[in-house]
């Protein structure tokens, strides 16, 4: 059987295929955003399907991040509306940003992956996968560790304490959007990025 026929491939392949670490394929894996198993000499196997499943969500986003200077943010939210109100606000702004969005946490984490953005903000309340097991995910890639994540959620502080709470830091917001806090902290950041 030649490579082309397979119908598995190893981490490090699906970790090439997909432009992605290989800590990522196992992260994706282990969530199952990604169909595998693991063999009986204890090596993982990944289905070439749910690859190309990825990748063809993955063209949907746009791999042009442009000048080095950009500041590169992917939002998740299930919202539209919600959606649509931070895509115009952010050109509103006139931040040199590359705004990725994602309507649940499984697309959340393979744009994220994909991405690797400079900024990442979320709800809590998603569908499939919550922000919650969203961001836990997130923290186990060393990749992120400069990335800085942002919740904004209608859930009040008691609310997410119950629900396990956020790594100290992320940053919270409560809804409505505070977009003026929002801009405060994005152009912060484009302005560290840049010097």
């Amino acid at each position: 059987m030649t490579e082309k026929q397979k119908t598995y491939l190893t981490s490090r392949e699906a970790a090439k295929l997909l432009s992605v670490a290989v800590s990522t394929v196992q992260l994706w894996t282990n969530n199952g955003l990604l169909r595998a198993w693991t063999t009986g000499g204890g090596h993982r196997r990944i289905a070439r399907s749910s690859v190309e499943e990825i990748l063809g969500q993955q063209q949907a986003v746009s791999g042009d991040q442009g000048p080095g200077q950009q500041l590169s943010v992917v939002i998740v939210e299930d919202d539209a509306q919600q959606l649509r109100m931070y895509e115009k606000q952010f050109h509103a702004w006139r931040i040199n940003t590359s705004v990725v969005t994602a309507k649940d946490g499984y697309e959340g984490l393979v744009k994220i992956g994909r991405t690797l953005p400079d900024v990442i903000i979320a709800d809590l309340n998603l569908p499939n996968l919550d922000g919650f097991q969203m961001i836990r995910a997130l923290k186990e890639l060393p990749e992120l560790d400069q990335c800085l994540i942002v919740v904004v959620s209608g859930l009040t502080e008691l609310e997410i304490k119950e629900r396990g709470g956020l790594p100290q830091d992320v940053f919270f917001f409560t809804k409505p959007i505070p977009f003026n806090n929002l801009e405060t902290l994005l152009r912060q950041i484009a302005r560290a990025k840049a010097a």
